[in-house]
């Protein structure tokens, strides 16, 4: 086993193809983790430069072929993306056919309309009323009950006996200044399924500047990238928010992208 002294002269010297091992952040030693620090630029700059005039000969080289000079692949999320067993083509009939009998082919089908039912968690504060009246901008026929001192089970119930298709449940985190709804639960009534979708970074309409009006009119749903077999499950219970009656003309647009 290397002492520690050893060690730290390991992580100076130690090299693997012009690559050194370690951070320099690790080091604690000042002036040998500037050492490292200047090696550790000296060959991450040559091998720029190395790549550079390779990238210069391919281009040189195809431009006395005729040929187009190559491009470097640009490196995005979707591109990085690594292939999932489960992603459904769009000729999987198994996939189409579980889907055409499932909680949501009714509303997709357009034989009911979705109404909501949205309620908070006890005692909620002022700033989650911001959020709820933007949510019910968003969702059409949605409506707001207070929760009182029910129980989600009890409030199951009600809502089900009201002809709701919908139950949202607010919750937020109380611990900090600036409270702000942080989860919401969603159930398809009245047997389900339930989901459970984290909240992060909301922006409350009265914050945006330069900000539009929302019309009535129906909005159209764009569900992006829900290309698994998970991901077509929570787009269409997503989807299952909305009518399927889109107004084109009126251009409102509601988006759910999956990263």
């Amino acid at each position: 086993e290397l002492s520690r002294r050893s060690r730290v002269s390991l992580a100076m010297e130690a090299k693997d193809g012009g690559k050194l091992h370690r951070n320099p952040s690790a080091i604690k030693n000042k002036m040998k983790r500037q050492a490292v620090y200047a090696k550790l630029k000296s060959v991450k700059k040559a091998e720029r430069r190395t790549r550079r005039e390779e990238n210069k000969r391919k281009a040189t080289e195809a431009g006395e072929l005729g040929e187009e000079a190559p491009r470097k692949k640009q490196k995005t999320i979707e591109s990085e993306r690594e292939v999932d067993p489960t992603f459904v083509s769009p000729d999987d009939l198994e996939v189409f056919g579980d889907e055409a009998g499932d909680e949501f082919a009714s509303i997709f089908g357009n034989e009911i309309k979705p109404k909501i039912m949205i309620t908070t968690r006890p005692k909620p504060s002022k700033h989650l009323f911001r959020f709820i009246a933007d949510l019910m901008t968003l969702l059409p026929k949605s409506f707001y009950y207070e929760r009182k001192s029910f129980d989600v089970k009890q409030i199951c119930q009600f809502a089900t006996n009201k002809k709701f298709t919908h139950l949202i449940v607010l919750g937020e985190d109380k611990k900090y200044k600036k409270k702000m709804c942080n989860g919401m639960i969603v159930s398809r009534l009245p047997d389900g399924p339930t989901a459970f979708f984290k909240v992060s970074n909301v922006q409350i309409s009265t914050d945006l500047k330069s900000r539009g009006k929302s019309i009535s009119q129906q909005p159209e749903i764009i569900l992006n990238n829900f290309n698994t077999r998970l991901g077509r499950r929570v787009g269409r219970f997503l989807g299952s928010l909305y009518p399927h009656e889109p107004n084109f003309k009126g251009r409102q647009v509601v988006t759910f992208h999956n990263q």
